[in-house]
């Protein structure tokens, strides 16, 4: 959730040869909704040498307190990095804005089919060579050449079931920039049904030096004879292999092999190989419709740290007075908890719970009901309130959808 009183984590830079150079100094009057993450992230630099230049101890701000930047000169970048290692309270999001890429972009170079990640796991985090626009050997320039005319001519692709912006712009042999340029998006955020327009295919000798990108949602297939149709599990706390095994009626070395595992370490929100076909957890009208009427005779109640009380709520007490109101028997969980009790929706309906992470902390931080029509309920600084997830702000802190078990 926002806060008005800042409680921003620091965000210390992990990269010790990005900059190089000479520093310039600069002014900043704090504004209303300013943190420190914010404010660092705006200058490129870090929450660290914003404290250490101005001698502050904590990351508390006031309204109108002027702070000095000490910001990197544009000409100081040295070489990007091309990989970059997990580490410890990472989230992919993050690694995004660090490196100045989109999610999408992230999600494609390295083939994932969603924002989990692991401590350890290496990641690329600049564009393959192959997709510069200035090629080096002779027997390319037409390549680029004809390249460039494709963005004039478009057609329209309607958004499905599991798409993503990375995905789409590799089925039509352009880049997730041109794509969000073409359409005008300001995120990486699509939805089902979303029409968009893509570069038009040309029947040209040249689309196969290209088509390299696709290959990357091919993959999925090559294990689908193994086992007949296969679909996606998401671990739960306290899966093992064995449970996992025993409910789709595998072996343990038969789920390894599914899953290309060289051992029978498993993480939650990791997305697992089963045999079946993909159903997502029935949608419960009539709790639906409960949630949200109740939900919406809330609106206007005011904020309160940790209340779960029609004296105030956070976003988390919001929705565990709200259902439990409907006649869902929950516990009072944090916003992570709740994540943890939820299914991944890719077609979300009214009364699925829409997540939302790095907002006044790393990781999950806020959550809402979701309404339909891109509208969602919450409780946040104003109090219980609508928003839209068009926003800049929830479209750049936007996690999942979801819906409970």
């Amino acid at each position: 959730m926002k806060k008005t009183i800042v409680r921003a984590l620091s965000t210390a830079a992990l990269l010790s040869t990005v900059f190089a150079g000479t520093a310039l100094a600069d002014t900043y009057k704090v504004q209303k909704g300013d943190t420190l993450s914010k404010i660092a992230f705006k200058y490129h630099t870090s929450v660290k040498e914003i404290k250490t230049a101005n001698g502050l101890k904590s990351d508390f701000l006031s309204v109108n307190q002027m702070l000095k930047i000490t910001v990197a000169s544009k000409m100081t970048h040295a070489s990007q990095p091309t990989t970059y290692t997990v580490v410890k309270g990472d989230a992919l999001i993050k690694i995004a804005n660090r490196f100045h890429v989109s999610l999408a972009e992230l999600k494609q170079w390295n083939k994932l089919n969603n924002t989990v990640i692991h401590v350890g796991q290496v990641l690329k985090v600049s564009a393959p060579k192959q997709t510069t626009t200035t090629p080096k050997p002779a027997a390319k320039p037409t390549t680029p050449a004809k390249k460039q005319p494709t963005t004039t001519a478009t057609g329209v692709y309607t958004v499905k079931s599991g798409d993503y912006l990375g995905k789409i712009a590799g089925n039509h042999s352009t880049t997730v920039t041109n794509l969000k340029s073409l359409n005008k998006l300001k995120s990486d955020m699509i939805y089902v049904g979303q029409k968009l327009k893509v570069p038009a295919k040309n029947t040209t000798s040249t689309t196969p030096v290209t088509a390299k990108p696709p290959a990357a949602t091919t993959p999925p297939n090559t294990t689908t004879p193994a086992t007949g149709s296969v679909t996606d599990y998401i671990v739960k706390s306290g899966d093992t292999l064995e449970k996992i095994a025993l409910q789709y009626k595998l072996t343990i070395k038969d789920l390894m092999a599914l899953n290309k595992l060289t051992s029978d370490k498993i993480y939650v929100g990791q997305k697992l190989k089963v045999p079946g076909t993909k159903t997502e957890p029935a949608v419960n009208p009539d709790l639906a419709t409960k949630m949200i009427a109740s939900a919406k005779k809330l609106i206007g109640i005011p904020y309160v740290w940790g209340g779960s009380t029609l004296s105030g709520f956070d976003c988390s007490g919001f929705i565990y007075y709200v259902s439990n109101q409907a006649g869902m028997k929950m516990g009072r969980y944090s916003a992570e908890g709740y994540y943890d009790r939820t299914y991944y929706v890719d077609t979300p309906k009214p009364g699925d719970i829409v997540f939302f992470e790095n907002t006044y902390k790393r990781g999950i931080s806020h959550l809402g009901i979701y309404l339909g029509n891109n509208q969602f309920i919450h409780a946040n600084d104003s109090g219980v309130m609508i928003s839209n997830l068009q926003s800049s702000y929830y479209q750049a802190h936007f996690e999942s959808f979801k819906r409970f078990y």
